[in-house]
């Protein structure tokens, strides 16, 4: 079976056995953060739609990556001008993946029941945990994970979605995919959060356009008041927990926790 840390190349096929105390701690540690972060991501999902069916899905996402993007940065103060271009290029790319994952999912649970969105949306961990094994037995899991997403689907006379709900339900199983990738490349670049903090900006400015072209209540305090709540439910303590989570786990073995 699969170590859950990834080998190193100075010692590439250490037993388990011969681990670490501290080692195996920072792999405990690493397990419990990736649940905490998957109740804190339920929790936050529940609690949006009410504030979402009121303001909008683009502009409560905005909102919400605006207030965990500043509230990191004022603890976090990333050196700007220090980065590298290959940095800059993580931390980039992993804010676009951040904004496509939020986006499509609240903007899925407006079309879809929350149970099939989230079901269709944890088939992005799987496909990144099947990187990580070999064998066509493998491919058993996630074939039955997509015969669970049609039964949950189809209600026996209809299906229970659309094809906007789909479609965006999809673009949030991708974007989880390339998120978990992409947090394992910056957290490997970056020192602390401070990878995590240039890829929240990136990610609040890519929603910026989105979330004012769907504002129309903007003078409203409610807006803010629930945003910053639901901001550290999701996405704040989520991304702190699951990049120091990566920093101790392989993408294979944080994917296959993820879709728990």
């Amino acid at each position: 079976m699969q170590d859950l840390t990834e080998a190193t190349p100075s010692n590439p096929t250490q037993p388990r056995h011969g681990t670490s105390p501290r080692l195996r701690n920072g792999v405990v540690a690493a397990i419990l953060f990736c649940l905490i972060s998957m109740l804190s991501i339920q929790l936050g999902a529940s609690l949006s739609l009410d504030v979402m069916e009121r303001f909008g899905s683009y502009t409560t996402t905005w909102v919400r990556l605006c207030f965990a993007a500043a509230i990191l940065y004022l603890i976090v103060r990333p050196k700007l001008l220090t980065f590298n271009r290959q940095q800059w290029t993580g931390a980039l790319l992993l804010g676009a993946a951040m904004a496509l994952m939020t986006t499509s999912i609240f903007q899925a649970i407006r079309s879809a029941p929350l149970g099939l969105v989230v079901a269709i949306n944890f088939l992005g961990p799987i496909c990144i945990a099947l990187a990580g094994v070999s064998g066509y037995r493998a491919y058993l899991w996630p074939a039955l994970s997509l015969v669970g997403v049609v039964l949950i689907a189809y209600d026996g006379t209809s299906w229970v979605t659309d094809a906007r709900g789909l479609l965006f339900s999809l673009g949030a199983a991708l974007g989880w995919g390339g998120y978990i990738l992409l947090m394992k490349r910056v957290g490997s670049q970056f020192s602390g959060l401070q990878g995590l903090s240039v890829s929240l900006l990136a990610a609040a400015a890519i929603m910026t356009p989105i979330g004012l072209a769907q504002a129309t209540q903007l003078h409203d305090p409610q807006l803010y008041i629930q945003g910053a709540g639901l901001a550290l439910l999701v996405p704040l303590l989520p991304y702190v927990l699951e990049m120091q989570a990566l920093r101790k786990l392989s993408t294979a073995v944080f994917g296959l926790l993820m879709s728990l």
